[in-house]
């Protein structure tokens, strides 16, 4: 997409976008600093959409950090919405299901109440909260779980291990999507499609990889796909204390995604698939 501005170069989803959408421009952090929000709503410019891919995502490190993650997470978004609406573009905004509370066992929709456990995921609502305040033409895409080829993810992270270890214990009591970055990237180009041609596209919504599982069944299936010999050893969440408490129950409704842009739940073993043959190529 011509015209296309994302914030965001070397993160998982940006790199996707680059890869499906190289004719658009992408700001690193030599370029566009997200702890400075006037920067970044300056570098907004002649751009006709604009994606922010960036985040601070260091969810553990938010804990000591809850000023940084705040100006990153919902100062600098907010900046760059308000940049778009005075301009009249389109803005899209990557979010997280950590504003949830991680509570029950259904899937929560996008009016579900929100209740984030740690810093993180209170900076990641504090900037949807601020981004949809701006009343611009904003669209928040609330994902989870992402995992690419690409940088540190769980999908790297088991298939380094799994080949070095025997067994991993993983936790298997909190329950998520695993998204493919590159449906990620995939979404916000058509969304951001859609909403350059309808005004009216505007709102919050979720998008995540199916079927839902937990970490130790997502672990399982790399290993076998990967054909690692690896053993996952099951534990709760209780036997693997973390600085930022995480939710247990990460399920999202994709419903309202479908019916607006037409985007279907991604099948998370397919794109492990996918990934890993494209490995095998190298």
């Amino acid at each position: 997409m011509r015209d296309l501005l994302v914030f965001g170069r070397t993160g998982q989803v940006a790199r996707e976008l680059a890869r499906l959408a190289p004719e658009a421009r992408f700001l690193g952090r030599d370029q566009a600093d997200l702890s400075d929000p006037q920067a970044c709503a300056d570098a907004v410019g002649g751009a006709q959409a604009v994606i922010n891919s960036a985040a601070y995502t260091a969810v553990d490190q938010a804990e000591s950090d809850p000023e940084l993650a705040h100006r990153i997470n919902a100062d600098a978004p907010a900046a760059m919405a308000m940049a778009c609406r005075a301009r009249g573009i389109p803005f899209l905004h990557v979010s997280s299901d950590y504003v949830f509370s991680g509570e029950g066992s259904a899937a929560r929709d996008e009016d579900a109440p929100t209740g984030p456990l740690n810093i993180y995921g209170a900076s990641k609502l504090a900037g949807e909260d601020a981004v949809m305040e701006t009343g611009g033409q904003s669209a928040i895409l609330r994902t989870s779980w992402v995992f690419s080829r690409h940088g540190r993810n769980f999908l790297t992270t088991m298939l380094a291990l799994g080949a070095q270890r025997d067994s991993l214990a993983i936790v298997d009591d909190q329950i998520g999507g695993p998204t493919p970055a590159s449906d990620i990237a995939a979404a916000l180009l058509r969304m951001a499609g859609v909403m350059r041609d309808d005004p009216t596209k505007t709102g919050i919504f979720h998008l995540s990889g199916a079927p839902d599982v937990s970490w130790a069944g997502f672990a399982a299936s790399i290993f076998a796909q990967a054909g690692l010999a690896c053993r996952v050893d099951p534990i709760p969440t209780s036997d693997y204390p973390t600085p930022a408490r995480r939710p247990l129950n990460s399920r999202l409704d994709c419903h309202r995604i479908q019916q607006a842009f037409g985007i279907e739940r991604p099948d998370w073993r397919q794109a492990v698939a996918r990934i890993l043959d494209r490995e095998r190529q190298i």
